[in-house]
């Protein structure tokens, strides 16, 4: 089997894409979508393991990738990695900013280094690789970004460090869609909602039941797919977004905008098959998250 993308084949032929996070989750999705398109993908992350099994399933599956190791939270290690990037494939075109994490806890009991921490990694991180990318090789040649947030539309209630970072990454992208326009380079975010990926089984234990009943809060009355996230990232890389730039993108199933007073709010199963809402399930090596399954 190979990955079921929406797009035409060879959209992305001679593109070089970095995509952060890429060992997992999200960005182990895009990735095999990229390189069915025909980029060739660099997967940055700090386990190896991961990534070179992403590698790995890439190359099976007849697409180009590698991988480089890099902490994006430190800017030397950051700078070296994007300029061996370049010193090995001439340029970047794309950057997925897609590593991050976080952790819940009431805002009380963050500790300045649990703060940090997720400031770190969800906001300096994604700052200096797309800085990197920019300064390397985009300034010269043009290029798109892609960050990925989240749904902080009402904040992060349980997440407060997150919720700051994520924040800060929507207006760093509209700032630099700004001041990077001249360059010929895009910058946009996608905010992904309630997403059945495999960063919901890094919660823990007594979590589970309420990670289980967060679609009863969505319209649609479920859980995204990666795929749908990934085709989202995709079309903003796209030529067809070419117009398109400092705006944020929501794959969230209108989760935002769910009352308190309307009652059920999540759509019955039946209506949640019909074909504008169903599931894109593009991704051929999706597995269900542990959380979710039977």
């Amino acid at each position: 089997m190979t990955y079921r993308s929406i797009f035409a084949p060879g959209l992305l032929a001679g593109q070089v894409v970095v995509v952060t996070g890429g060992g997992s989750g999200i960005g182990r999705c895009t990735a095999h979508e990229l390189a069915a398109l025909g980029a060739q993908v660099v997967l940055i992350g700090r386990n190896v393991g991961k990534l070179q099994a992403v590698q790995d399933e890439i190359s099976a599956d007849g697409g180009q990738a590698s991988h480089a190791v890099c902490d994006i939270r430190q800017e030397e290690a950051v700078r070296q990695t994007v300029a061996g990037i370049v010193a090995r494939h001439g340029a970047i075109d794309a950057l997925v900013n897609n590593a991050g994490g976080q952790y819940i806890t009431p805002a009380e009991k963050i500790s300045a280094k649990g703060w940090q921490a997720v400031i770190d990694t969800n906001l300096t991180g994604g700052f200096l690789m797309a800085r990197e990318c920019f300064t390397q090789s985009m300034a010269a040649r043009g290029g798109a970004v892609v960050n990925i947030v989240a749904d902080i539309w009402g904040s992060m209630p349980g997440m407060a460090h997150s919720g700051a970072a994520r924040a800060g990454m929507v207006s760093f992208t509209e700032t630099a869609a700004a001041e990077w326009a001249a360059s010929g380079v895009r910058v946009n975010a996608v905010a992904p909602g309630y997403i059945a990926s495999s960063g919901m089984d890094h919660y823990p234990e007594e979590a589970r039941p309420m990670l289980r009943a967060m679609r009863k809060t969505v319209p649609l009355g479920r859980f995204g797919t990666e795929a749908e996230v990934s085709a989202a990232i995709v079309f903003l890389l796209s030529p067809a977004a070419a117009f398109i730039s400092g705006t944020v993108l929501r794959v969230d199933g209108a989760r935002p905008q769910a009352r308190m007073g309307w009652g059920d709010v999540a759509a019955p199963a039946a209506v949640q098959q019909r074909a504008a809402v169903a599931p894109f399930d593009g991704f051929h090596r999706y597995q269900t998250p542990e959380v979710f399954r039977p």
